[in-house]
């Protein structure tokens, strides 16, 4: 039993189709459309499936099923009224979850959809307590990642009209950006029938950007690679952030997005530390660099991958230095605070 079980561990990061008895669930790589078929029928079974998007892995639900996004809350360890983003195939299923939708988020989904960006809207009937936690909003998003938009093309085919996914892991950590992150965070989890979808790698590496729509003008919650210079080319938003504390929405706990090691934002690292900077900044004597990026957009896909690649060294801390400027640092900055817990040395 031993020498099967080593050699399933291998075979896993190789094979296009993986059954791990022991797990009771199937990890799909590269799937086929008769594979992704079988996804969305899980899905419409009542099942979970881990799913790659552009930003990060999704742990998606059929958002109609209220015991199926139960199970995503227990999987996660998701506090019960912190609401869910759903994700639709186009913004024609947009008027099936929210009601007096706006000219600028309309605006806002013609330019951007597919593709990173959330928008907070009053919900529809169909949106109910399970998915907004409680709210009179509901957050939908159309992502572009191949394999999202064609699981969830086939699950509408299935009679689905959205399927609710907030990241594949546990409840404020790090998000995943592969198949083997989902694994390792929620795999033990999973159930018969459950299933993760393997397509690579994720393009951006952070969330999305969240948009609330429902006051007189558009305001950015959590910042995201869709930035308010891009949105301020379509629409005025607003420069209050007053409403981030009225409506809740993914990753605005003051601690999220967070790995094991400790995350101290500075220029100063001991030895030992792990360091992760853009690539002009010098590693510090003894400090054992996690990446060093050339650009913010390498910046943003490589920092999830530098937290978990500190843990898995088991280092005691990660010393960060934020990125300046606008746009897409805005959003980097965002996630390393939140990683920190606001730790400032």
């Amino acid at each position: 039993m031993g020498t099967r079980r080593r050699r399933v561990s291998v075979i896993y990061f190789i094979s296009k189709l993986v059954k791990w008895d022991d797990l009771r669930m199937e990890i799909i790589s590269n799937p086929t459309q008769d594979e992704i078929k079988k996804a969305a029928q899980a899905l419409k079974d009542g099942h979970l499936v881990a799913f790659p998007t552009e930003t990060v892995y999704g742990l998606g639900s059929d958002a109609t099923n209220k015991k199926a996004v139960s199970r995503v809350y227990s999987v996660k360890g998701r506090p019960a009224d912190h609401p869910l983003i759903v994700h639709i195939s186009s913004i024609n299923q947009l008027g099936k979850w929210a009601i007096d939708i706006p000219e600028c988020a309309i605006n806002l989904a013609e330019e951007f959809w597919p593709g990173p960006m959330t928008l907070i809207l009053k919900r529809a009937e169909i949106a109910k307590d399970f998915i907004t936690g409680g709210q009179e909003s509901v957050g939908v998003r159309v992502p572009s990642h191949p394999v999202a938009l064609e699981l969830l093309s086939e699950f509408e085919k299935l009679g689905g009209i959205g399927i609710a996914a907030p990241s594949a892991n546990k409840f404020g950590a790090v998000s995943p950006t592969n198949s083997q992150d989902v694994y390792q965070d929620i795999g033990s989890n999973l159930s018969l029938n459950d299933l993760i979808l393997d397509g690579g790698s994720c393009a951006i590496g952070i969330e999305s950007t969240i948009i609330d729509c429902t006051l007189r003008l558009p305001n950015i919650l959590r910042p995201g690679s869709i930035t308010s210079e891009m949105i301020k080319n379509l629409t005025k938003i607003s420069s209050q952030s007053s409403n981030i504390k009225k409506i809740r929405v993914p990753g605005v706990f003051s601690s999220h997005y967070a790995p094991a090691s400790e995350v101290v934002i500075s220029e100063k690292a001991l030895v030992g530390d792990g360091f992760l900077a853009l690539a002009n900044i010098i590693t510090p004597t003894g400090a054992i660099r996690l990446s060093a990026p050339t650009s913010l957009e390498e910046y943003a896909k490589e920092l999830y991958v530098a937290f978990r690649s500190a843990d898995e060294k088991k280092l005691k801390r990660i010393v960060a230095v934020l990125p300046e400027g606008g746009g897409l640092a805005e959003a980097i900055r965002d996630r390393i605070i939140k990683a920190s817990g606001y730790s400032m040395k």
